[in-house]
């Protein structure tokens, strides 16, 4: 399995190819998934009924990952370590401890986001 962060499936919206090719290739051998916050961050994007209806059915399509008690422990641990020294954010705390909790690679445009993260694993396009 593969989880995207929410950068990823912008782009997919955008119809950015090289990160649609990504997602392609990555189909082909493994499993997409997201977490619940990447799935509300996309639902707080949309700007109308219509948007909201298209998102809520495609995402539906998509593997979701709920966050668990230990994930929601794991992201306080995050925030506690590296909140302060390298301005992670809540969010990317809870994205980041689904993948360590579930030790699954995070495919993200934002390396620099997570890079920092000792134990987390990072997909490299």
């Amino acid at each position: 399995m593969i989880l995207c962060d929410t950068n990823i499936l912008i782009e997919v919206y955008r119809k950015n190819v090289d990160v649609i090719s990504v997602l392609d290739n990555i189909s082909r051998c493994s499993t997409i998934v997201i977490s619940d916050v990447t799935r509300a961050e996309m639902l707080v994007g949309a700007r109308n009924r219509r948007e909201m209806q298209i998102l809520v059915k495609e995402l539906g399509q998509i593997k979701c990952m709920p966050v668990q008690s230990e994930i929601s422990a794991c992201s306080i641990q995050l925030l506690i370590k590296y909140r302060l020294s390298h301005g992670l954010d809540f969010h990317n705390a809870l994205i980041a401890a689904t993948a360590i909790y579930h030790n699954v690679e995070l495919f993200t445009l934002n390396v620099k986001d997570f890079a920092f993260i000792s134990n987390i694993k990072l997909y490299d396009a």
